[in-house]
């Protein structure tokens, strides 16, 4: 009952909210800009443009916040009732989920960030592989079944590399899923394709033969070696 309650209040006040336009100071625009982590590898973006509220978030670039009132909107894409807090013990910004239940108290959810830190999944978009694997190790050492550690989204990104002849940073990609995944023949068995395409054939060997190490029925692991050999 509470939840429909909330549904009817909320899309009353959407329908309110109409024609509404928020008039950002700047220092507010200052304040809420930047990065909120999401969670360990995700994080939403706030901008402005022209006096304008927009969020980054999933690989949406444009999400537009409802405005309902002084500093509470809703974002339809999250599905959630959000406003932006200063945490009054570390005078740090926050986005803050409002409840449906109007007694909850008041929740910090996520952190704005310096601009010095960034999440894995930035790291590994501008190709500084060191730091992404770096903190997704981190990642592994809190949660090892974490989903952003899941092998084939790298691999998928290192075919991508490969299939684009972009053999140095798909041979990075498939290295830090090595070091992520070091028991699994695949992803020995892909960074040594990808060695070998770039032409690097002793980095393929040993890499095929990790592949076959941890999978002795891996073929192509086996045809590539037999190959070596009869040289």
């Amino acid at each position: 009952m509470k939840t429909k309650v909330f549904i009817y209040t909320l899309l009353f006040a959407l329908i309110l909210s109409c024609g509404k336009a928020a008039n950002y100071s700047p220092g507010f625009i200052k304040d809420t800009t930047g990065r909120y982590l999401f969670n360990t590898n995700e994080v939403i973006e706030v901008y402005f443009e022209n006096n304008e509220l927009f969020l980054k978030w999933r690989g949406a670039e444009k999400i537009e916040p409802i405005y309902l009132d002084k500093n509470t909107y809703f974002v339809k894409e999250m599905n959630k009732k959000i406003q932006f807090l200063k945490h009054p013990e570390t005078e740090v910004f926050y986005i803050s989920e409002i409840s449906e239940d109007e007694k909850a108290e008041i929740t910090y959810n996520y952190k704005k960030l310096p601009d010095s830190v960034l999440v894995p999944s930035t790291y590994l978009k501008n190709k500084e592989y060191d730091k992404a694997l770096e903190g997704y190790l981190a990642i592994q050492k809190e949660d090892s079944t974490s989903a952003f550690l899941n092998q084939y989204d790298f691999n998928r990104l290192g075919y991508k590399f490969l299939n684009d002849k972009n053999y140095t940073d798909a041979i990075e990609v498939f290295k830090l899923n090595s070091a992520l995944h070091p028991t699994s023949d695949n992803v020995y068995d892909s960074l040594a394709e990808a060695y070998a395409k770039s032409g690097d054939t002793l980095q393929a060997l040993e890499n095929y033969k990790m592949a076959l190490k941890y999978n002795t029925g891996n073929r192509r692991a086996k045809s590539f070696i037999a190959a070596y050999n009869n040289k």
